[in-house]
């Protein structure tokens, strides 16, 4: 396994002999405006895109967990083949289909392919209000015969779902969506320092893969906030928190 972080929650992800490509923001850098309701005004994507990843990649398949746009936005539908087969969470397939794409299968609770079974499973994109606003999202849990079992938590905060994710799978690697992304009023609405701690305490079997940070402007608990936190925690050596383009190996 071999494990890219291009940018965000934008993955690379080669397993099982597939390249992968999760959660595709390809826009660049100050193109999109600000999050609303958020304490800054900088456009969005905060940074540009790495010189180490390559714009000739083309990915086998795409996993897509939600469609929000920093996760799924107009550059990358115009970027992809229109060919390339889409995995998404049910309800998310129209959205496919109006960019042009043919082949979208929305994963019920699990499916194979290509030799590689893929578990979508369930998060909480914040609390109260705001948690139901931000609607329906998803993780992907995948395992392969000679893979190590990865969890894609995606855009979710420390809960229920992701103890029962961890529970049922005991994956070897998490990848977490930190930043504490937030708007002025109510909780974080992805995972912020304390909630790596949790899945790190939670799940001492797994090493954890930090990565949703410095690319939004609703983001704001940063790599090397989170790196101070984790090291006062005493859990740094359990946390791996890549740079853009950094590539990750098994």
């Amino acid at each position: 396994m071999k494990l890219q972080l291009i940018r965000h929650a934008t993955l690379r992800l080669q397993y099982a002999g597939i390249d992968f490509l999760v959660d595709p923001m390809f826009s660049d850098a100050g193109v999109n405006p600000p999050v609303i309701n958020t304490a800054n005004t900088k456009r969005n994507p905060l940074v540009s895109l790495p010189s180490s990843y390559g714009s000739d990649f083309l990915p086998q398949v795409v996993l897509v967990s939600h469609l929000h746009p920093d996760h799924w936005d107009e550059a990358a539908a115009v970027a992809l083949p229109k060919s390339t087969p889409i995995l998404c969470q049910p309800g998310d397939e129209p959205a496919f289909h109006k960019a042009g794409f043919s082949e979208i299968a929305a994963i019920e609770e699990s499916i194979v392919y290509k030799g590689v079974a893929i578990y979508r499973t369930g998060g909480q994109h914040g609390t109260g209000e705001i948690g139901q606003m931000m609607g329906n999202v998803s993780g992907f849990m995948l395992k392969a015969e000679g893979e190590p079992t990865l969890y894609i938590a995606g855009d979710t905060i420390w809960c229920d779902e992701v103890r029962e994710a961890l529970d049922a799978h005991h994956p070897e690697i998490t990848v977490v969506n930190a930043g504490g992304a937030r708007f002025v009023k109510g909780d974080p609405i992805t995972m912020d320092g304390d909630d790596v701690v949790s899945v790190c305490r939670y799940a001492p079997y797994s090493m954890v893969v930090a990565v949703h940070m410095d690319a939004i402007n609703h983001c704001h608990v940063t790599r090397a906030e989170l790196r101070k936190h984790l090291a006062a925690k005493g859990l740094m050596e359990r946390v791996v928190i890549p740079e853009d383009g950094e590539w990750l190996m098994e």
